[in-house]
């Protein structure tokens, strides 16, 4: 916001407060809208359990949690990269 625009935005806020308390009417002010962001697919890190391991160079582990579910590494990894999208998709 450049110091004109900011200081009539700044004016316009206390000459409505002043009218506010005073009793002055004046026109509401319109509110604007912000345009909607264009959403971009996400698309996981990786594809899969070797595609995790070529490029960290770590090998995908199980959590006790999923162990104890009896999932087999590949649910685990599913359920991973869901978790995975879930969590870059608040980001965005």
């Amino acid at each position: 916001m450049t110091d004109d625009k900011f200081f009539d935005e700044l004016s316009t806020l206390i000459s409505d407060a002043f009218d506010g308390v005073f009793g002055r009417s004046t026109p509401k002010p319109t509110v604007r809208q912000a345009a909607p962001k264009a959403v971009k697919p996400i698309t996981p890190l990786y594809e899969s359990i070797e595609d995790f391991t070529a490029k960290t160079g770590k090998r995908f582990r199980m959590t006790k949690d999923q162990k104890q579910r009896n999932l087999t590494r590949d649910e685990a990894f599913s359920e991973f990269t869901q978790i995975e999208k879930d969590t870059l998709g608040e980001l965005n």
